[in-house]
This record gives C-alpha cells, structure tokens and sequence, in this order.
C-alpha cells in the first residue's frame, strides 16, 4: 500500500470553466475516493418568490443555467400552466421543442469543445465553437437573445416564427449537419482521442440505475430513460428514440452526445414540418392555486420543478433538481479507481453545470 493523502481539486482549475470542489483522496497517482463540496457560487434564486410575482419568475428561473436557460424557463411556465389548466397552443407548443432541441445542439456543441480542451486538442475546440456560433446566430435571429431568450411566458410564447425564418433554420441546419458530421470523424474515430476516453470511467447500466444517474451519462451506460418519451409539448407528434450505449466509458458519453445532435436537427426538421397555424399563447385569468412536479428533459439530463402556489401572485414553494446534483454521485464513482491524470476529463464526462445545481 502506497502513501495516502488528500489533494483538493477545484474550485478553480485550468481545465474546468466550473466552479466545482472535490477532495481526492489518493494512493501516488490513483484515486481512492472522491468527496464533493458544493455550494461556492450559491445564490439563493429560489428564494426570490418572495420578491418577484409568478410571472416574473419566469425571468429568474432562466438565469438558473445559461445553457440551459430556454428549458429552464419552458418547465416552470408549463408547471404554473398545469396548475392553472391553461391549454397552450399547439404552434407555442412546436415552437417550445424547436428551441428546445436548439438548446440542445447549443449546449453539446459547447460541451463538445470543452472536451476536446480538456485533452489539449485546441483546434478541435476552435472548430466545434465555430459551429456553435452559427446556433446561436440562429436564437439571435429568432429571439433576439444569444443566451437568455426570454421568449417564454405562462400560456405560450412571447414570440413567434414566420415561414422565412423556419426556412432559414432548414438551411443552417444543413450546414451545421455538414460541419458537425466532418469534426465527428475526429471525436469518434481519431486513434489519440480513443485512446483517452476509452475504458476510462466505466459504469454499468445497474450502477447509473442505482445511483439515479440521468440525461447522456446514464444513457451512455444503456439506462434507456429520456423525458421526451413523456410526450409533452410537440414530441407526442414526432418520431423519437433516446439514443443509448453499452460501454458505459467516456467515449461512450461522448458517442451519444454526438448522436443526439444529428437526432435534434431530425426532430426540428420534422417540427417545422409539421408545426401548426394559430395562436402563440393563450389566455390568462385568476391567479395559480394548486401544486405541481414537472420533468423534462434538459441537455444535460433530467431536470424537476415542483411548484406549490396557494391563490396568490407570488408562489409559495419553488424547488429546482438540476442534472447535474443527480449526477454527482456517478462522478465520484468513476473517479474511484481512476488514475488523476484522468479526473478533468471524468468530472467534464457529466457535462458538470455548477451554477444550476447550487442556484
């Protein structure tokens, strides 16, 4: 047995943008444990329903996680809109999951380049966020927003999208396809990229199911679980399957992550497709008075809302469980054994967002 000790990671590193602590404890170069501390960028956002009114919620929620912020804000209108029976529009609908699957794009393209940073393949990182900003490019035509949208509100939508605009998310979509199909080449088939990611943190499909694992993580360790099969919004219409792994390792995750991109863009593509004429919200009247517990299914992973109102302006209860705090606990198993050379590209295998899991 080697000497023991414990070495502090975090909560600045060079090779993380997040904000998280973990003590490692190690044996020389392999890890034993791994003790997570959160709650360095707390801020208290739950807490403002005893300053902001329902409806103005709706901007706080969207500063939880700027990747995820569009998600963030649709799951706590539809929570009030349950709890108030109000009956949302079917284009406010289509128009939520087209943004939404954007969020998504948005969000693994982004994670996508952190990775590739991670292990020290910059002009991989440059080209992956030189696809990203043709997403973006397309929320700012869209909402007027490149991370906040605010496009959301209790009934629908703030904001609409003519057929010129849908036509032009078709052809960026086919350029974006294009672009991201050339860099996948190079983070699925790349022989110095394998040998980094495969084999590395393996956990079994039982080990995410029993640690309550969610999103690309579990999913990349074939636990076939996914919100959109709820069918909310426009995904009871449309064709859908998660897209899972068997290998349960760092390049799985990677793997589905890259396939579900190519899934968003199919699932948009048939969106615009189908996406109905009418109305982009609907009415509202009283005040919300009732409890509800919302699941979607965020970039990340699964994300749950529970909202308790009493018949007032301002909600009485708000409770956010992000992906991330679900996942935690699989990154210190993975950790566990690991060498520590390997632990920046373990803890960014979860696609980690301090931010929203302390709020």
């Amino acid at each position: 047995m080697g000497k023991r000790s414990i070495i502090p990671y975090g909560p600045q590193h060079p090779v993380l943008p997040e904000p998280i602590h973990l003590d490692l404890v190690v044996e020389d170069e392999r890890i034993i444990e791994a003790i997570p501390s959160i709650g360095f960028v707390h801020r208290g956002l739950e807490s403002l329903i005893t300053k902001k009114d329902y409806n103005a919620m709706v901007y706080v929620v969207e500063r939880t996680c700027g990747i995820c912020s569009f998600m963030h804000g649709m799951t706590y209108c539809e929570g009030i809109e349950q709890i108030m029976n109000i009956e949302v529009p079917g284009r406010a609908m289509y128009l939520r999951t087209i943004w939404g699957e954007m969020s998504r794009i948005h969000s693994h393209l982004l994670w996508l380049g952190l990775l590739a940073d991670g292990y020290g393949f910059e002009s991989l990182f440059y080209q992956t966020w030189r696809i990203r900003e043709k997403v973006l490019d397309i929320f700012e035509a869209t909402t007027g927003g490149r991370v906040i949208f605010s496009v959301n509100k209790v009934g629908g939508c703030i904001r609409d999208m003519n057929q010129d605009k849908l036509n032009m998310i078709l052809r960026e979509l086919d350029d974006i396809e294009k672009k991201v199909k050339e860099i996948q080449k190079t983070f699925l088939f790349d022989y110095s990229v394998q040998s980094r990611l495969k084999g590395i943190g393996i956990l079994t499909k039982e080990q995410v199911h029993d640690l309550s694992c969610v999103g690309p993580f579990a999913r990349a360790s074939g636990l076939d679980m996914d919100m959109r099969y709820l069918g909310k919004d426009a995904y009871k219409d449309l064709e859908f399957h998660a897209i899972t792994s068997n290998d349960g390792d760092c390049y799985a995750r990677c793997e589905v992550r890259v396939r579900e991109i190519f899934q968003s863009i199919d699932l948009i593509r048939e969106a615009i497709g189908k996406i109905p004429d009418g109305e982009i919200d609907a009415p509202v009247k009283g005040l919300p008075n009732g409890e509800t517990f919302m699941r979607v299914e965020q970039p990340r992973g699964e994300a749950i809302y529970y909202i308790k109102t009493s018949g007032k302006a301002f909600v009485d209860r708000l409770r956010i469980r992000t992906p991330t705090f679900a996942n935690l606990p699989g990154l210190c198993e993975t950790l566990k054994g690991a060498n520590l050379a390997d632990v920046g590209l373990l803890v960014l295998s979860i696609d980690p967002c301090i931010s929203c899991t302390e709020r």
